[in-house]
């Protein structure tokens, strides 16, 4: 920006300028003098104007519209009409200042958000405009003026507004804080070698105002999310506490109780020694998952148990309780983080259980591999009567695995068909997607 735009400095400047023509003693140029400070008198009286009633219309804007979105779509409504622009458009820079992207404009009477540029054909001049503001490092700290020819114009811009109007010009303000560039409102005006500065001032006026709510609005989301955070982490430390205190506490009690009838039982029966045998079992594995869970509410908790001994051990459970004959097939596995682990072991023990209860199976195969890409391949498989059409997606138990997958981005895919069995995969690689479940029938 010039001085001639404003500022204390310019009034400064334009006092010294007459008293040294009124210490000259020259009518005429007393005369001129006077009519040029006269105007620029009006002028700055102008930009005052026009700061005070941006300010308050952004005020009274922003009590009556609190979301960021309408607040912009009302001030670049107010800015085109004003500034008789025909565009009045905002580019932010992203979070960390590696790109500039379009966001909104008022054209036409109209607002044009990325998702109807194409509409517009303007899908290009967006790109191209963008694109230039990031890299034109000038327009970073102070207004910009284009004129229709300017070369610094991307010539996708150039060629778009020659299509709507061969004289249009841009302006370009940065919408600044505390030194730090949020992004850039623009307007596009017919071209006009007087006048013009009134424009700018009205676009830098609310270009500050814009940076401000943007500002505002970024830190209450910072806020919101950092207070969900607290909140999950403390839901986080109650459950752990709770599953601590009762559920592990409790099994570790009747883990005790059950040793105890063990060891004073002289001669038991082979089937009530075995019925003790197993729950004991199920209570030392119950109370292994509790704190299994505790440790993945509070990440810092670990058993240290590694993911094979774990399915060794769950499978070599399940075998206690069942006739069915259980394969198991396991490469050398490594670590995969507690999470992941904890989902993948919740899984197998879902999979393995309805296995062992519904499937009816002669044979029940457990394998875990490693993927081609260090990811991990678990199949849970049955040679039984497979899972009806309508339980195939249903069920606490499938939606429980579908719901674990989700959590660590891994896919979940259930192979079934009546009288031949059920097998069903988890895939799970460091940089999955989000989980897709599958179930063929």
């Amino acid at each position: 920006m010039s001085d001639e735009h404003g500022g204390v400095g310019c009034g400064n400047a334009i006092e010294a300028s007459l008293q040294r023509v009124i210490d000259s003693g020259d009518p005429g140029a007393m005369r001129i003098a006077l009519a040029h400070e006269a105007r620029e008198r009006r002028r700055q009286e102008c930009l005052a104007n026009i700061q005070t009633e941006i300010t308050k219309y952004s005020l009274e804007l922003l009590v009556r519209e609190p979301n960021l979105e309408g607040f912009f779509r009302a001030l670049l409504k107010m800015l085109a009409e004003e500034a008789e622009s025909e565009v009045a458009g905002v580019w932010l820079l992203n979070e960390d200042n590696q790109c500039c992207d379009f966001w909104m404009a008022h054209f036409g009477g109209n607002v044009v958000t990325p998702s109807n540029l194409a509409e517009l054909e303007a899908a290009g001049k967006a790109a191209a405009l963008s694109q230039h503001l990031f890299d034109y490092k000038q327009g970073w700290v102070s207004t910009i003026e284009y004129r229709p020819d300017d070369p610094r114009v991307p010539e996708a811009v150039r060629a778009f507004n020659a299509a709507h109007s061969s004289t249009l010009s841009t302006a370009a303000a940065p919408m600044l804080l505390a030194g730090k560039t949020l992004g850039w409102i623009t307007i596009c005006v017919p071209d006009s070698a007087e006048g013009s500065w009134w424009r700018i001032a009205l676009v830098e006026a609310i270009a500050m105002h814009a940076a401000l709510a943007l500002h505002k609005s970024r830190i209450y989301e910072q806020k919101r999310a950092e207070e969900r955070r607290k909140a999950i982490l403390e839901e986080r430390n109650r459950l752990a506490r709770d599953i601590h205190d009762n559920l592990a506490q409790g099994f570790g009690a009747i883990l005790m109780q059950l040793q105890a009838a063990q060891r004073e039982g002289a001669v038991l029966p082979p089937t009530v020694a075995r019925s003790i045998d197993i729950a004991i079992d199920l209570a030392r594995t119950h109370m292994v998952e509790a704190r299994r869970s505790v440790g993945a509410l509070r990440p810092n908790v670990s058993n240290g148990e590694d993911l094979s001994k774990a399915i060794k051990r769950i499978t070599e459970l399940a075998q206690k309780t069942s006739d069915v004959p259980i394969d198991v097939v396991l490469d050398e596995l490594p670590r995969f983080g507690d999470g992941v682990e904890r989902e993948v072991i919740g899984i197998a023990q879902e999979a393995l259980t309805n296995a062992v209860r519904h499937a009816r199976a002669k044979r029940i195969t457990v394998r875990a591999s490693l993927s081609t890409s260090l990811g991990l391949r678990l199949s849970i498989a049955d040679d039984g009567r497979g899972i009806p059409r309508e339980r195939s997606s249903g069920g606490f138990g499938m939606t429980s695995m579908q719901e674990r997958a989700d959590r660590i981005g891994a896919s979940l895919t259930i192979v079934t068909a009546p009288r031949s069995g059920t097998e069903i995969v988890l895939a799970w690689e460091p940089s999955r997607l989000p989980t897709q479940v599958h179930a063929y029938n």
